[in-house]
């Protein structure tokens, strides 16, 4: 089973920021453990008595508000969210990222953010599921959320969906509804938080640093970043990776 592994960044109904984001990275079963060790060796630096015990929550180790992160300088907080993704980008080469940024304006009115990201990725994550079992990889999916996020609607919209599929098409390779976990006991559902962070800082502050050290990872076929969505007001021009491939990839067919 492929597992993908969903956090959210910037607040659906704060004003003051422009986007909100619903990310994270798909693995392989198998390969949870090692995605686990890796971040608990990392925490060692910081209680090496009891590394469990240390969240990576990438908003908190940003603004260094609480323990272990308020006694370290800007740049070594910094550091400590680019090692988290350090590990998602040399992970298993199977592994892929996945996010949603959406422009909250760029919705027509009443539309939620989050229903809007979730909807999107269910769709994203199932058509890499399909791919994989076009090559004989017939293993199905679940996705997993931090608690935080809202269990009750997203697990009535996963219903539906595999029920009457989304706007992009059918659902078929879930094997459930999302289970919801405490992000404190998941390395995984902290490195999603993660991935979800640097995208946010690449669209809603133009700070690439952290999205640059995972870009590599996101699902990527046919000349298409998959993995990547950018909801845009209309008629706004973009040249992040989500919106350039389409636009190569139209102009290509449109000249074959």
């Amino acid at each position: 089973m492929y597992l993908l592994y969903l956090d959210d960044s910037g607040a659906a109904k704060n004003p003051t920021e422009r986007y909100f984001v619903l990310g994270g990275l798909a693995v392989f079963e198998a390969q949870v453990d090692w995605f686990t060790r890796e971040l608990d060796q990392l925490a060692e630096a910081f209680d090496s008595s009891n590394p469990a015990d240390v969240e990576f929550h990438a908003s908190e180790v940003f603004a260094r508000r609480s323990h272990p992160w308020k006694d370290m300088t800007r740049d070594e907080a910094r550091g400590v969210i680019k090692s988290v993704l350090q590990v998602v980008g040399r992970s298993y080469d199977s592994a892929r990222v996945f996010a949603c940024a959406v422009d909250k304006q760029a919705l027509a009115p009443g539309v939620d953010p989050v229903e809007f990201a979730f909807e999107d990725l269910c769709s994203r994550f199932d058509r890499y599921l399909t791919r994989l079992h076009r090559s004989g990889d017939r293993h199905r999916g679940q996705i997993v959320l931090d608690k935080s996020t809202r269990e009750t609607s997203l697990q009535r919209l996963t219903k539906e969906f595999r029920r009457i599929g989304t706007q992009w098409g059918a659902i078929r390779h879930l094997a459930d509804v999302p289970f919801f976990v405490d992000s404190s006991a998941s390395r995984l559902v902290q490195a999603a938080d993660h991935v979800a962070h640097a995208v946010f800082r690449r669209y809603n502050a133009g700070d690439t640093q952290y999205f640059d050290l995972v870009a590599p990872k996101f699902d990527f076929a046919d000349g298409v970043v998959h993995g990547l969505a950018h909801k845009t007001r209309p008629g706004e021009t973009c040249l992040c990776p989500a919106c350039l491939s389409r636009t190569v990839r139209q102009g290509d067919q449109g000249s074959a």
